[in-house]
């Protein structure tokens, strides 16, 4: 018995270890944006808060590719796309417990935990590379730019690349 029990536990690990080699990286695109999601389980910080992990992640990923393709059709030229392949996103705030007293974690948002972003990236002009480097993104001051009013989601790191786009990018091109 106890020798049954030790290969069904081999092959449960087997199968598992299959599953996880098998998860391919995310690829999110939006217009003139393509965005390739690299080891997204050794991101810094994209925990969920009162949802299924996998969908969260998408629905950041998909957001923020979005948010930069509207940033991105103002800035590039008409037969140009924007490449980029990010390897660490750590969202403003900070994931918290909250001990029983409400069933989720809550995200607190303070001036300690800024947005940032790690990933390389590419203006391509038809097949040919016009732009290319790499980038470390942190806004520390991404609590006193975006504005009181702003309820959107993903806002400051939204703000934070629409604000790389202007500033690095658009002066090259």
């Amino acid at each position: 018995m106890k020798f049954q029990s030790l290969l069904l536990v081999g092959a449960l690990v087997s199968l598992n270890l299959a599953a996880e080699e098998a998860k391919e990286n995310p690829v999110t695109e939006a217009g003139v944006v393509k965005i390739s999601w690299q080891d997204v389980d050794n991101y810094r910080d994209v925990k969920v808060v009162g949802d299924i992990q996998s969908r969260y992640e998408l629905r950041v990923f998909e957001t923020l590719t979005k948010n930069l393709n509207k940033a991105a059709e103002k800035t590039l030229k008409p037969n140009q796309k924007l490449e980029l392949v990010v390897t660490d996103v750590d969202l403003a705030g900070d994931v918290r417990p909250t001990f029983g007293a409400t069933p989720n974690d809550i995200r607190v948002v303070k001036d300690i935990y800024p947005p940032r972003m790690t990933f390389s990236y590419q203006v391509l002009e038809g097949e040919q590379v016009v732009i290319a480097g790499d980038e470390k993104l942190r806004d520390m001051s991404f609590m006193h730019t975006t504005g009181t009013m702003n309820d959107k989601p993903l806002r400051y790191e939204s703000k934070m690349l629409s604000d790389w786009l202007k500033k690095t990018v658009e002066p090259k091109l």
